[in-house]
């Protein structure tokens, strides 16, 4: 059976040993939506110790860090090595408008999700609109000299 050479495969394979030796966090990959009043992050995280993971909110940035640890590969002959492990970090700014000190969290299946409430002042209001009456522009006349 001929063994064939794909030197594109084999550059992937050097660009991903690459980017697993290197320092630093990972990045996590998210979903965010709106769900009414309220804005649902969802991190894919798996493997990691709930204990490990730290949500920070200082002014208008949400910074979620997390851990993966290997388990004890002593002895161990690694035949495949995909996942990463080390650090998980994501950064986010948030806008005026959210409720930061009632952001919540929940970890389930592999899976953060954050709760980022949108603050009262920042939700949808209706505005009344008042017939003038005959009254109130002279009111603003005479305020006015």
């Amino acid at each position: 059976m001929p063994v064939t050479w794909d030197p594109f495969r084999d550059l992937d394979r050097l660009a991903a040993s690459m980017l697993d030796s290197r320092q630093g966090p990972r990045m996590m990959p998210i979903d965010l939506h709106r769900d009414g009043d309220h804005y649902v992050l969802s991190a894919d995280l798996p493997g990691v110790d709930p204990g490990s993971i730290d949500i920070d909110v200082d002014g208008q940035l949400l910074t979620i860090r997390a851990e993966r640890t290997l388990r004890d590969s002593e002895g161990v002959q690694w035949l495949a090595h995909e996942r990463p492990s080390g650090s998980f970090l994501r950064q986010l700014t948030v806008g005026d408008g959210i409720d930061t000190a009632s952001i919540s969290a929940h970890y389930d299946n592999g899976v953060l999700s954050v709760i980022i409430p949108v603050s009262e002042r920042a939700k949808p209001r209706k505005v009344e609109v008042r017939q003038a009456t005959a009254e109130a522009p002279k009111q603003v006349a005479a305020s006015e000299s």
